[in-house]
This record gives C-alpha cells, sequence and structure tokens, in this order.
C-alpha cells in the first residue's frame, strides 16, 4: 500500500526533496497562498511547529494558485513574504497546482486517501490540512478554516 513516503516533490529552489526523508514524523501538509483571507494562519502554523517541531512534527507547505489567483509570486517571493511577514520557518515547496488535470501527484494522493464533505475529492480552497501519521498514512483532512488551535489535539495524539 502507497504511503506519502513514496513520493518525491521540489522545494522551493527545485531541490527533489524524497518525502522518505520525513519517514517517523507527523506530518501538516497544507496548500497556501499569499494574498488570502487564511494567509493570517502562517502565524498559528509556525507556532505549532515551533511547539512540537523537536519532538517530530512538520509542516509542508505548498504554494499554491489555483484559487482566485492568490498566489502569483516566484517561489523566492513566496519564501521572502513568509519570512519578512510571519517569520516561517516550516519548508516551503515549489507551487503547485492541487486541483484539475495538471494537480501534483502528493495531491491526488492525499485527496484519494482521504476526500473531503460528501465524498468530493476537489480542494476547496487555500490552507486545506492533511495530517499525516508516522507511518505515512494520511489520518485527517481539516478545511481551509480549522485554525492551528483545532488541529494542535489530533498532533498531540499522533505525537
Amino acid at each position: 500500500m502507497k504511503t506519502i513516503y513514496d513520493f518525491s516533490v521540489k522545494d522551493a529552489d527545485l531541490k527533489s526533496i524524497s518525502l522518505e526523508s520525513y519517514r517517523d514524523k507527523i506530518l501538516l501538509i497544507v496548500n497556501v497562498a499569499s494574498n488570502c483571507g487564511l494567509t493570517y494562519q502562517y502565524a498559528g502554523i509556525e507556532s505549532l511547529y515551533k511547539k512540537y517541531k523537536a519532538i517530530g512534527f512538520e509542516v509542508l507547505a505548498f504554494p499554491c494558485n489555483q484559487f482566485a489567483f492568490q498566489e502569483p509570486g516566484t517561489n523566492e517571493e513566496i519564501k521572502k513574504f513568509c519570512d519578512i511577514k510571519y517569520g516561517v520557518t516550516f519548508k516551503i515547496f515549489n507551487k503547485i497546482n492541487v486541483n484539475g488535470s495538471k494537480s501534483d501527484p502528493v495531491y491526488e494522493f492525499l485527496k484519494n486517501q482521504l476526500p473531503g464533505v460528501a465524498g468530493t475529492t476537489q480542494i476547496k480552497w487555500n490552507f486545506t490540512k492533511f495530517l499525516i501519521n508516522k507511518n505515512g498514512e494520511v489520518i485527517e483532512r481539516f478545511s481551509p478554516q480549522a485554525e492551528a488551535d483545532e488541529i494542535e489535539a489530533s498532533i498531540k495524539k499522533l505525537l
């Protein structure tokens, strides 16, 4: 059976990263955007990352420009924005598509493992979040509106 560890992705510098390197970690995978009404969530996600990274928690952020074109920048511009505006220290990856025929394979896997409301596999909006356990299995899918404090209890259970 496939797990998240079977995939490789590109980071914001276009370096290939095997997700195998995250084995035995709890992962929060989120599609992000810099010009969204939910962009403030970077602060809460960063807070969770700082709180739990020493005990095996990682955040993988994938910029996406598919929702109202709210992530128009280059990878470099996105990283700079995240650093300056929110002090983000978790990993920012290459900008991808999360829906449609050019959807990234990681997102196809995530969506099929844990469909959303009414069984739909589509990502509804920026800041949809997937929680992955230490075995690389998709455990929970959170709506874009789910705040860090709503996600924290699920993270603590897995750690």
